[in-house]
This record gives C-alpha cells, sequence and structure tokens, in this order.
C-alpha cells in the first residue's frame, strides 16, 4: 500500500464503517445484456453468477471454451440453489484472448454480430506477476493482457455501449497502481520490453494503465449516459494468485500468503465493489463517473499518476497507434 491510501481519511474509513453494497441491493436485471471478461473463475464468476441471478444475459468472455462451459455448468447450479425465485439463467460463451490484440477486435466484433444492445461491460480479466515475456504482439504481457487487450475490445463494443445507454462499463485495477517507482515516470512507453523490469513494477505499471484508461474514456464520454469507472477488489482469494510462487519463491510467496490473510476476502465479498459500479442505481441518480472505488463500494482518489490528464492522454495515443500498427480486420 502506498502513502496516497494511507494519507487518506476516506480509505481508513472503510474499515469501520458498513459495506457500501450487498447482493440484495442488486434491482432486477430482467433485460439487460452483460459481458465478463476472464469470467470462468474467481471475481469474474462471482461478477457472473449474481448479475445472472438478478435476470442479466450474460456473456462470459474467456480464452477457452473448455472452462467457461464448465463455469456455466456450475453457474446453473448455483444460482438455482441461490437465487430461488430467479427466471432460467442466460449464460453464453464469448471467446476472447487478450494476449492477442487482434482476437481481442475478432471477439467485439463477434459479440457484434449477435445483434443485441450491451448494457453492462466488466473489464475483470487479469494476469498478477510473471516473468517477463511477450504477447502474441510483441508487448511485455502483463501489460498486454491487462490493459491492450482491454481497450482493443472496449473501444470495438463501444458504439454498442452508447446505443445502449445508459450502459456501464468497469474496468479492474489494484492499489499497486500506486507503487509506481518515481523513475518509471508514471509509465515509460519508451522502456516497456526491458527484461530488466521487476516483475510487480510491471503488474503496477499495468494496472495504473487500467486507472488511466478509465479515466480517459470517462471524459470522452461525460454527455453521454455511459458511467465508466474503475474498481479495487481487495484481496481477494483467486487463481490470480497462482504466479506468485514463480517468481517470489516458496519462502516469501508463504509468508506474503501469510500477511495477505488477515484482510483476504472470498471472490463472493471481493465482486461486491465492481458489482456496485455495474448495477446500483446510485451510479446514475448521482452521476458516479471516472471514480475510484474500493472495497466494499467506497470512493477513495486514486494516484496523482492515475489522475494526471497529461498521461491519460498519452497512454491513449500509444494505445491506438498500436492498434493502427498491429490489428487485422
Amino acid at each position: 500500500m502506498s502513502a496516497n491510501s494511507l494519507s487518506q481519511f476516506a480509505w481508513w474509513k472503510t474499515y469501520f464503517t458498513p459495506n457500501g453494497y450487498s447482493y440484495d441491493k442488486i434491482p432486477d436485471l430482467t433485460g439487460k445484456i452483460a459481458i465478463v471478461t476472464g469470467a470462468n473463475s474467481g471475481l469474474g464468476y462471482a461478477t457472473t453468477v449474481a448479475l445472472a441471478g438478478h435476470g442479466a444475459r450474460v456473456f462470459l468472455a474467456c480464452r477457452s471454451k473448455e472452462r467457461a462451459q464448465e463455469a456455466i455448468e456450475n453457474a446453473n447450479a448455483e444460482i438455482k440453489a441461490k437465487y430461488l425465485n430467479a427466471p432460467t439463467p442466460q449464460l453464453e460463451f464469448l471467446e476472447l484472448d487478450l494476449n492477442d490484440m487482434t482476437k481481442s477486435h475478432r471477439a467485439a466484433q463477434e459479440f457484434l454480430k449477435k445483434g443485441l444492445p450491451l448494457h453492462i461491460l466488466v473489464n475483470n480479466s487479469g494476469i498478477l506477476v510473471s516473468p517477463i515475456a511477450l504477447s502474441a504482439d510483441g508487448i511485455e504481457t502483463l501489460f498486454a493482457v491487462n490493459h491492450m487487450g482491454h481497450f482493443v475490445f472496449t473501444m470495438g463494443l463501444l458504439d454498442k455501449i452508447k446505443e445502449s445507454q445508459p450502459s456501464r462499463i468497469i474496468i479492474l485495477s489494484s492499489i499497486a497502481h500506486e507503487v509506481i517507482p518515481k523513475n518509471m515516470n508514471g509509465i515509460d512507453f519508451d522502456t516497456l520490453n526491458d527484461e530488466g523490469d521487476y516483475s510487480l513494477n510491471r503488474y503496477s505499471r499495468s494496472k495504473l494503465a487500467n486507472v488511466l484508461f478509465a479515466n480517459a474514456l470517462a471524459r470522452r464520454l461525460a454527455n453521454e449516459r455511459v458511467y465508466v469507472n474503475t474498481a479495487h477488489p481487495g484481496h481477494v482469494d483467486t487463481k490470480l494468485n497462482r504466479s506468485v510462487k514463480g517468481i517470489l519463491g516458496e519462502t516469501w510467496s508463504k509468508l506474503a500468503q501469510f500477511v495477505a490473510s488477515a484482510a483476504v476476502m472470498t471472490p463472493e465479498v471481493g465482486a461486491l465493489t465492481q458489482l456496485y459500479l455495474a448495477t446500483s442505481p446510485e451510479v446514475e441518480s448521482k452521476d458516479i463517473r471516472g471514480r475510484y472505488f474500493v472495497p466494499i463500494a467506497n470512493e477513495i482518489q486514486p494516484s496523482t499518476w492515475a489522475r494526471d490528464e497529461e498521461l491519460q492522454e498519452k497512454l491513449w495515443t500509444f494505445s491506438e497507434n498500436l492498434v493502427r500498427q498491429i490489428v487485422k480486420a
């Protein structure tokens, strides 16, 4: 945790106030169409179950059809047991490979072919820490998957989201977006693929990109009823942590898990912040857009870098240029 959060009373207040959202506050979502990326496990799965359990038709945007189909079967059973009055769940697989920008673009096109509106987009998928590697497009993997894939996917769907308003876009980030070394100047676009960069630095950079993208997009949609916000879900017990051992080693990873265990949440609890932004009527009634929320559904300020409009625009231009160079229709 960085000094930015520690210095905010709003952060400390979250430990002593009731949760800002709960499952019984989710309204009827009948007629709503949603896409959740990384929906086959963890936060994405919990979000999918909640949305579908309240009547939404949900597309599980995942790379593996097999794992998505397994998640759909589990979700159907869970919804039947948990939401006794729920209609028959409407859950469908949408193939999405965020490691490949062309495939991310095609995923958006495949959805558009269905001729459906899109009211809720939850950019949930992400990878935590991993050895240095390059994506299918030759981009550092964490930046590619956590930011670029979602940038391409979201922009491919944006016209449909605008047509479907009122609508929501929720982008998951992390409090790790604050842990940016001073010498990186927020994001140094010229050194994205440097092999000597620490994994945590690369992860933090990708999570900063998430907040920058959300804020830049929210500003562009200021006159639309499209509500773009960012969520930090907290420390959640999910498969996202599967790479930690390989980076920190067995001893240090066990220590990190022990320290974090005091604050660990289940995916069902962790998902409540993004569900608040995806479903709460307050988002529209209070015109909540371009904001940053931490557990559970509490707003605080993101880092200084995240609020830097010049850096937001640099990322936007950099991302657009990469798309023009790489994405094939």
